[in-house]
This record gives structure tokens, sequence and C-alpha cells, in this order.
């Protein structure tokens, strides 16, 4: 009798429900954007969510639950549309990562950097980096050939789309080194073949893509490597893992990477300071809406890979890095018409004519408007 009235006190408690709730709008969020590539929340609202979430499960250690949003990484392991199985019925080959593939601790505020920095040994230097917005990629090399493509999948298996992989043309497809090698990066669509893609979608009557990241996404998720190698994938990589590795700076190692003919971008820089990340975040709040790709954010990481290691990892992300992500992006602008198009099989769909607006380096002067509200 006691242990019912202490489960039902338990379950009338608010914050232990609102525990439940939280974990599953979350669950629901991430099977949305890493699976159906299709948001229902915004970034910063899961990332608000998500934090709630993890105060809560603090207060309540007894609620702790493994598979917990807080614990793991979302999955884009693919189980459900028809155009990710090939004519047999079946998916991507599924294969367990060497190194766990963990995802960055997100903050939205300067505040919460210097935090960070703070807690880190003194004199450490910091590599800096842009967010692109894309998907992460695992890309294997044995004997210096690429021979494996893995999403992120769980965190701990992902979908091998070495196919897919292999029709992007920045990616080389060999490297000199000859032991097992491991870059890990992000694969994006720039916002020419975004649009492009978009354009010829809106012709065909086909739901658009909202935008590159969930573009890439979908287009890397194909059996038809045709069809991916047609809507130009790109790659920025970012981390090497493997054996015997030249270097013991992260730095270095990109260097090193850079001479492979690897893509890797011009934008990293070694900060010092606290004053040179700042100013390194201030730059490119604005400087990234003249890149031809989409990024939210930067990445911050201790530079020397030993004092990486001694600050090792939580559950889900490592404590040596962080993610500091952008406000997004807000712009008012003045709707002049509203105009139907007419599609091939006669639907019919209003079409907002905007005064043309920056938004995240792309010009936007026309939105599909889907109901009337």
């Amino acid at each position: 009798h006691h242990s019912i009235m202490d489960l039902f006190s338990q379950i009338e408690n608010p914050e232990r429900e609102e525990i439940l709730v939280l974990r599953k709008e979350l669950k629901q969020a991430n099977y949305q954007y890493y699976v159906l590539n299709t948001p229902i929340m915004s970034d910063y609202d899961f990332d608000q969510k998500l934090r709630r979430l993890q105060d809560l499960e603090a207060l309540y250690p007894d609620m702790f639950d493994a598979s917990s949003p807080t614990q793991v990484v979302g999955s884009d392991l693919v189980k459900a549309k028809n155009e990710w199985r090939d004519a047999k019925g079946k998916g991507f080959e599924q294969v367990e990562h060497k190194y766990p593939m963990l995802s960055l601790s997100n903050t939205y505020s300067q505040e919460e950097v210097k935090d960070w920095m703070h807690k880190l040994p003194e004199g450490v230097e910091i590599v800096c980096e842009l967010k692109f917005d894309g998907l992460s990629i695992s890309l294997w090399y044995e004997n210096g050939i690429l021979t494996k493509a893995l999403t992120r999948g769980d965190g701990v298996k992902g979908d091998n789309v070495i196919k897919n992989i292999l029709t992007i043309p920045s990616i080389p497809k060999t490297i000199t080194k000859q032991t097992f090698t491991e870059l890990r990066g992000e694969i994006l669509l720039t916002w020419a073949a975004f649009e492009r893609l978009n354009k010829e979608r809106a012709e065909q009557e086909e739901p658009l893509f909202a935008n590159p990241r969930n573009a890439a996404s979908g287009t890397l998720k194909l059996q038809d490597s045709q069809e991916v190698a047609r809507r130009r994938l790109d790659c920025y990589l970012y981390y090497i893992l493997g054996e015997d590795l030249p270097a013991q700076t992260h730095y270095e190692r990109l260097q090193i990477a850079k001479q492979w003919g690897v893509p890797i971008s011009d934008a990293v820089k070694v900060c010092h300071t606290l004053e040179e990340v700042m100013e390194y975040i201030t730059y490119w709040d604005i400087e990234r809406k003249n890149l031809p790709v989409a990024t939210d954010g930067i990445v911050l990481k201790v530079n020397d890979l030993s004092v990486q290691e001694e600050l090792g990892y939580t559950a889900k992300s490592p404590r040596w890095a962080i993610a500091y992500k952008f406000p997004a992006e807000k712009q008012l602008t003045r709707l002049n018409t509203i105009t139907y198009q007419v599609g091939r099989t006669g639907v019919v769909t209003p079409v907002a004519n905007l005064e043309p607006v920056q938004l995240s380096g792309t010009k936007v002067q026309r939105a599909t408007l889907h109901n009337e509200d």
C-alpha cells in the first residue's frame, strides 16, 4: 500500500511530470530533425528545453534514464522512407563507429563562452572554427583509400553512405597516410546548389526544403547515387582521428590534412586570449553572410591534444569543445503582393512577393504561403 502511495506522490509532482513530457517532445523533435529532415522546433527552443530537462534530471536523480535525450545524441539511422531504400527494400548497411561520435554542447551567450574558457587550464590555446550547418560524416581511410563513410547515426553506429560520398568532388578518394585514419566533417549544400534544387522542386510540385541543411541531409540518404551527384553536395572536414597521427595539436593536424588535399576551411584560427576569441565571434557573425554556405555558429576547441585528453568527455559531448550559436536572424520586410502559381497538375499555390531582404546569406524575395493564416 505504501509503495503505491509513494508512486502516486511521485507522479503527481508537476516537475517529475515535466521530465516525462520534455523527454517525449525532444525525442520527437530529434526524429523530425535527423530522420525526416523536417524540424518542428527551432534549434534555440530545442536547446532551451534540453537545458530545462538537464536541470530537472539533476533535481530528481531517481528518474535517471539512459535513453533520455540528455544522455544520447539524436539518431539519424534510417528506418523509414521509401526513397531511402534500394530496389530490394533495403536501407544502408549499419557500421559501428571506431570512436563514438558525440555531439557538442551548445550555448547562445558569450557569457557562457567566457565561463567555459575560465574553467580551462591557464594559457591554453583555443582553435576557433565556423560551425557549418550540415550533417556530420565520418570518413574512413584504410591503406590510404576511402573505404567507408558513416553518418553520426546514434553515435555508436551509423549508416554507411559511401556510394553517395564518392559523388562529392571535394572529398579525396585517397590520402598519402597509409595507417587507419578517420576524418570527420560536415556535408553541406552551397546556397547556390540549394536554390537551384528548390527551383527544380517547385517546378515539379515537390515539397521545398526549408534550408540547405535539410536538403543536404535528405540528399545523403537517397539510394540513387546519380541523383545525389546531380545535387552537388559539398564538404568541410574539421577533425582527425586514427593510428600514429602526426602532430600534438588540433590545428597542426588540420594543416597536415590540408596537404593531403582534404577540404579544410580557411576560417580556422588559433586564439590565445578571451579577447581574441570574442573578436573572432564578432567578425564572423557579420562576415559569414558573405559565405557561399550556411553557418550557424562558432566551434571552440582546446588546441593541445594532451589537454583535450585530460579534460575528457561527458555522456554526450567533449569537455574540451563548445559550440556558440549565433542568434537566429529576423528581418522585417514589406509584403508587396500575393500572386497565385498554377502547377502542372492544376494545384494553386499562393506566393508572397516581398521587398527583397538579406537573411542568413541569401536574398529572400518570395515565399510560398501554405495556409490562409
